[in-house]
């Protein structure tokens, strides 16, 4: 079998994400007959299906489930090696942080500062993003090292991470809210209550539903919804308006009390985890510094 060409493996990767050739096509910049036989060719070059074709709908293999998930994990490889090459060539290095704005756990000041006070330290650049986009950024080598609120998305991420630290997440919901005369509620007392974005309330803070403070293409504090509330204080104002309920850290609601607004404990619901991490791979002296820094923060932090 010939080598793979990254040109193939981000054919395949469109082709398998959109699963239909007109919108892969469209993605790619490029029309949709030479896709089509470009797919065909990995087929044949590799042996196996990887999708099964009709007239309706495109749907992978088990072989394009498999592949789908090494060639994304390979273009990754490719762009973090790329990028980091380049950050390594600049004149004045740097260390860029991947993080979640406001997603700290307030631990991030007294980082910074016990990351500066150590020899290998290196100027620190943010690299700002939603929920869940940290870990993309440690795998495409956008960023050395991160904050990240669920670890559990980096294993089998080629990460390693340490946790920093535990806290609940609190239901913010308006003080008209019938739910606001509760001094705790759990996830059922929440059927028929919505998120910004859409998604059931009663289904918990998981992956995108998690509803704090993010920052958008133009660093604005964002939310990052499909369906109303664009950026914090829009999801504020809905709240107050009992048009919606989010989750937040507990650590986040204690930096935006709101008049307006009431925050609960949710008591079947598990703690938000807050964890650094950086990719297994890592060799360098700066990123085992800020790892260092933060596990020391986090542990006074621990025993106050």
């Amino acid at each position: 079998m010939n080598e793979l060409e990254t040109r193939q493996l981000r054919y395949f990767v469109a082709v398998a994400e959109e699963l239909n050739f007109g919108r892969a096509a469209e993605r790619l910049g490029m029309a949709q007959p030479p896709l089509s036989r470009a797919i065909r060719e990995l087929e044949r070059q590799l042996g196996v299906a990887l999708l099964e074709r009709t007239t309706r709908r495109v749907e992978l293999t088990p072989s394009g489930e498999v592949l789908l998930q090494d060639a994304r994990t390979a273009l990754d490889a490719v762009s973090a090696a790329g990028r980091r090459a380049q950050h390594a060539g600049e004149a004045t290095p740097q260390l860029r942080v991947a993080l979640k704005a406001d997603v700290d756990g307030g631990l991030l000041p007294r980082i910074l500062d016990a990351y500066a006070a150590q020899e290998t330290g290196q100027p620190v650049a943010f690299v700002l993003g939603r929920y869940g986009e940290q870990v993309a950024a440690l795998r495409d080598g956008r960023a050395d090292v991160a904050l990240v609120l669920d670890p559990g998305d980096v294993r089998g991420a080629g990460l390693d991470f340490e946790p920093l630290l535990s806290e609940p997440f609190l239901l913010a919901v308006a003080a008209t809210d019938p739910l606001a005369a509760y001094s705790e509620v759990c996830l059922a007392d929440l059927a028929g209550r919505m998120m910004p974005g859409g998604e059931p309330a009663d289904q918990g803070p998981v992956s995108a539903q998690v509803c704090s403070l993010g920052v958008d293409s133009f660093g604005r504090a964002s939310y990052g919804s499909r369906s109303g509330g664009s950026d914090l204080p829009e999801v504020f104002r809905l709240i107050e308006l009992g048009r919606t309920v989010c989750f937040f850290p507990a650590s986040l609601t204690a930096r935006y009390p709101r008049p307006d607004i009431v925050y609960l404990p949710v008591k079947d619901l598990r703690p938000a985890m807050l964890a650094v991490a950086w990719p297994q791979d890592s060799r360098s002296t700066v990123v085992a510094a800020f790892v260092r820094a933060a596990s020391e923060v986090a542990a006074v932090t621990a025993t106050v």
